[in-house]
């Protein structure tokens, strides 16, 4: 727990605050360590990444020196990048610069404040010498730097305060809880909840990040582009937003990265009469090269939790086992993963970013772009949806297995677009476009479980042909067996959703 602390109060012995909350051992008090911290914050003269809740920064002093690298707080898996401090003034290493390049856009980088902490650490023991508390107290003196005409730079105003840090090591809760407590008794403590960075800038709290884009509000009475783009400046905002945490292997964010690379190639196609085609079409082109490699990410990632199901619900057959199976998908997705992250690195997903952003900030709009909004959005969302009808139909009539499967996929990739489009229009159409976005969407969901079941299959038959084991052979056999029956119950629940999504009252607004 972190306190803030007045500059003048005199803490009390860590010890005899560890005693009062717990008598049950004597404690032994540790020597005081001295430290002294220097830290250097980096980011973009217009601070993008403190506004965004990433700290980019180098300290040296103490334990633990180095560039770190930090993501929003709450952000789900690995939360920090860490590399050796390197020279003194020397520049931002490459692979922190390439790890927040969609954010910065590749804008030079600079030292925004400066930290220096003198720290006293006091530790107490108990008789088996095992640490038991540890307090750390930290005066802390910060500078914002400001930028200047020409070369050089300029210290703003000097930030001065104390903080007092209590950790339990051994995670003994009541005993934090109980010397946080007689702290507060001592003199005038509260928790502090604000970064050393946003005290220097004086950022306030940064967003919650919930894995959602935030939406920007089209003008009042819109014309078609001005939706069209309110919606892409959100959907660029989360490929922004989700391109660390995918480096860094957050658990979700390739599928929220791809689902925005998606819909905004999809706003893109049903809307594209409203932009010059000779910027969009090229787009809507990097737009699918994104997404494929996102989608071999994840499909890889499907596979490889399908497969893991299928082994637990076919754990009574004592024949099957993880064995070659799973290392298979695991392997697969390792391998996919480090040629997402290979794209990553490179120039063309870059242009990819630096394009959409500039059509965001500069719409190439031509004179249909211009009109009013809503005919237009109901036309482009109807003309989605009567794919799917078309292609639902001619599934329904296919004998051919593999022509319905195709029709299926097709169906799907039909009430995504159809989806995405009333989503898109929601602010403008209201209620009823957002009751047909959410039919849609139940749509492609029930089409997405049967065609997850198709993409395994594919990779079980393709593992059983290319294995020379034959325990291995008949696992997949058995696996491949197991989705069979899946996909025959998912497309059994294909008739009464699609009943449901095409009621006639969730389209009259359409008309």
């Amino acid at each position: 727990m972190k306190l803030s602390v007045d500059d003048g109060h005199d803490l009390p012995s860590l010890a005899v605050l560890a005693a009062s909350a717990d008598d049950s051992l004597p404690l032994i008090s540790g020597e005081p360590e001295q430290h002294v911290l220097r830290t250097t914050y980096v980011d973009t003269a217009d601070l993008v990444l403190a506004r965004h809740g990433i700290t980019l920064r180098r300290r040296v002093g103490g334990e633990g020196g180095g560039w770190y690298l930090q993501v929003p707080g709450g952000a789900p898996g690995p939360g920090e990048v860490r590399l050796p401090p390197g020279r003194a003034g020397s520049a931002v290493p490459d692979q922190m610069q390439r790890l927040v390049r969609a954010r910065t856009g590749g804008r030079p980088l600079a030292a925004v404040a400066r930290v220096t902490t003198g720290r006293t650490v006091h530790r107490v023991f108990d008789p088996t010498d095992r640490e038991v508390l540890e307090l750390v107290d930290d005066r802390v003196s910060a500078r914002r730097i400001l930028p200047v005409d020409g070369s050089g730079e300029a210290a703003g105003a000097e930030v001065t305060w104390r903080e007092v840090t209590v950790r339990a090591p051994d995670g003994a809760d009541e005993r934090l809880a109980a010397v946080v407590g007689a702290l507060g008794e001592g003199g005038p403590t509260e928790e502090s909840t604000t970064s050393e960075l946003a005290r220097v800038l004086d950022l306030g709290t940064p967003a919650e990040q919930d894995g959602r884009p935030p939406r920007r509000s089209p003008a009042r009475k819109p014309s078609t582009s001005n939706v069209v783009v309110a919606y892409l400046a959100g959907q660029l905002e989360q490929i922004r937003s989700q391109d660390l945490l995918v480096r860094l292997g957050a658990p979700g964010s390739v599928h929220r990265m791809r689902v925005a690379t998606r819909r905004s190639r999809s706003a893109l196609a049903t809307f594209r009469a409203g932009f010059d085609p000779d910027v969009v079409e090229p787009l809507r082109d990097e737009l699918r090269w994104l997404a494929g490699v996102l989608g071999e990410v994840r499909d890889a990632e499907v596979v490889s939790d399908r497969v893991s199901e299928a082994l637990v619900a076919g754990s009574a057959d004592t024949a099957i086992g993880p064995g070659p199976a799973e290392t298979d998908a695991r392997s697969a997705h390792a391998a996919a993963r480090t040629a997402m992250l290979g794209a990553l690195e490179g120039d063309r997903y870059d242009r990819v970013l630096d394009t959409l952003g500039a059509l965001v900030a500069a719409p190439p709009t031509t004179e249909r772009g211009h009109r009013p909004a809503g005919k237009a959005l109901r036309r482009g969302i109807a003309s989605e949806y009567a794919d799917v009808r078309r292609l639902m139909k001619r599934a329904r009539a296919t004998a051919e297995p593999q022509e319905r499967t195709r029709l299926l996929h097709d169906a799907r990739k039909a009430a995504k677009r159809t989806r995405y489009a009333a989503e898109l229009a929601g602010d403008v159409l209201g209620a009823e476009a957002v009751a047909f976005a959410a039919a849609m969407e139940s749509m492609q969901e029930a089409l997405g479980e049967y065609q997850d079941t198709v993409v395994l299959r594919a990779h079980l038959r393709e593992r059983a042909e290319a294995t020379t084991d034959p325990a291995a052979a008949f696992t997949y056999g058995r696996l491949h067996a197991l989705e069979e029956v899946r996909a025959r119950e998912a497309e059994g629940r294909l008739p009464s959703v699609w009943a449901a999504a095409s009621r006639k009252r969730l389209r009259r607004w359409l008309r």
